[in-house]
């Protein structure tokens, strides 16, 4: 076939207007438009200093049930301090890490969970979220089983919705830890910019999650989506996960934080939404 400059502009507009209909997603990775109906908010009102929500939010307090840095050799101790995790008066969550000597730690943060307040299998979770920046800075908005006192991770299931390093602020990871992918072995996918950072600005990380796939979305662009044929373990993603919000300061998957880290470090969270499926 002969190309010719008209040839070339034509082809391009065909492929132009493909992608803009697709979302340039590829064939596996079509977005299905799902009826959604919201089951669970917390859009973070209310004044500067208060603490967030008791009826919606709980605390994981101090370095972790195994005093490993909650499995991550992470370096914080958390706390429900207001120093570490209040409402800013302007609609947000600010979840704040900070450089200082504290029961027996170097760093400060916090952890909230909806553990025993509230789960849910299936749905859309999403939040919209500003990132903090800076080596050994670790945020995460992420999902255990409900069931994980009962056996335990990884068989409960972990869904990572969105994890950061802070050393590589226009990237953010979306993984599951399962039997036999779990740790450095998780499934993950990256997402990232090429002339943008995540803590520049607010963008919302999401999963649409059903009994046979979990989409990864960031500010609904479809980047990644599992099904049980992805995992080289059991599919334990058929029952409640709660949900998880936290800042680490170091451990095994950002490292240390270098002199040059600027703290303290914030974390802010315009709002968590979840919705299930309307049948």
């Amino acid at each position: 076939m002969k190309w010719n400059h008209s040839t070339f502009i034509n082809s391009f507009l065909l492929v132009l207007m493909f992608c803009v209909f697709w979302s340039c997603q590829d064939e596996d990775n079509v977005i299905v438009d799902r009826d959604y109906q919201l089951v669970w908010e917390d859009n973070f009102d209310g004044s500067a200093g208060k603490a967030p929500d008791a009826t919606k939010w709980a605390y994981d307090i101090g370095i972790g049930p195994g005093n490993d840095g909650w499995g991550n050799q992470e370096l914080q101790f958390y706390t429900n301090r207001p120093e570490n995790v209040a409402l800013d008066g302007t609609g947000n969550l600010a979840i704040t890490a900070r450089r200082e000597s504290y029961a027996g730690r170097g760093f400060t943060s916090a952890r909230l969970n909806t553990k025993g307040i509230f789960a849910q299998a299936y749905g859309r979770f999403e939040a919209r979220i500003k990132m903090p920046w800076g080596p050994g800075i670790w945020p995460a908005f992420w999902m255990l089983g409900a069931n994980i006192d009962q056996v335990t991770w990884p068989q409960c299931g972990e869904i990572d919705i969105m994890e950061y390093r802070g050393q590589e602020p226009n990237l953010i990871h979306g993984s599951v830890h399962g039997p036999g992918y779990s740790g450095g072995a998780a499934i993950t996918k990256s997402y990232g910019f090429t002339n943008d950072r995540f803590d520049v600005d607010f963008h919302v990380f999401a999963v649409e999650w059903g009994k046979d796939f979990i989409d990864f979305y960031v500010d609904d662009v479809l980047y990644q989506r599992l099904t049980p044929e992805d995992t080289p373990g059991e599919w334990v993603y058929n029952q409640p996960f709660f949900i998880i919000l936290n800042v680490a300061v170091g451990g095994n998957f950002v490292g240390f934080p270098t002199p040059q880290t600027p703290f303290p470090q914030t974390m802010l969270v315009d709002y968590v939404k979840v919705y299930k499926e309307v049948n």
